[in-house]
């Protein structure tokens, strides 16, 4: 196998992973956060923060390192518009995981601390909620259109 290949099987097995994860965990946490169970949010909002440090994360540095290694490889200047288009959602995406995994966290601990005192969810869970979930959106959104951009590559402006 050649390394342009290679490459581009590391970048579409670490997009899989990395859009993947991101997509079971809101699942999980969204339904979770709907339940009214403690446990269940105690649990889910644990393993989804699990879930970021050891599949998305490592995968937020794969995918640019091999998009970037395979477009020098096929000439393809990053001005090129689907390129240059992707990079910039690609980093709309990840100003938006930022936060959402520093909420994350606290839901986690918050939920844990619910678990194991008074069984119920401070306000501020709430609040915590509702800013992972609108920062999800977005996130999910430019994604989805950085997918389209890698898959079609479409001449968008010259």
């Amino acid at each position: 196998m050649n390394t342009y290949l290679l490459l581009k099987t590391l970048h579409i097995l670490s997009s899989v992973l990395l859009v993947g994860t991101g997509l079971g965990s809101a699942f999980y946490m969204f339904f979770a956060n709907r339940s009214g169970s403690v446990e269940a949010q105690a649990v889910v909002s644990r393993l989804v923060v699990r879930a970021d440090w050891w599949f998305t994360t490592p995968c937020i540095f794969i995918q640019p390192a091999t998009g970037i290694a395979m477009a020098h490889m096929a000439g393809w200047p990053l001005s090129t518009p689907w390129l240059a288009l992707s990079l910039g959602l690609y980093a709309l995406a990840g100003l938006c995981w930022l936060p959402v995994v520093w909420l994350q966290m606290r839901m986690a601990a918050l939920a844990h601390g619910a678990q194991t005192g008074t069984n119920t969810l401070p306000a501020l869970y709430l609040h915590y909620q509702r800013r992972w979930e609108l920062l999800g959106y977005p996130a999910f959104v430019a994604m989805a259109a950085t997918y389209f951009l890698m898959v079609n590559k479409p001449a968008l402006w010259s």
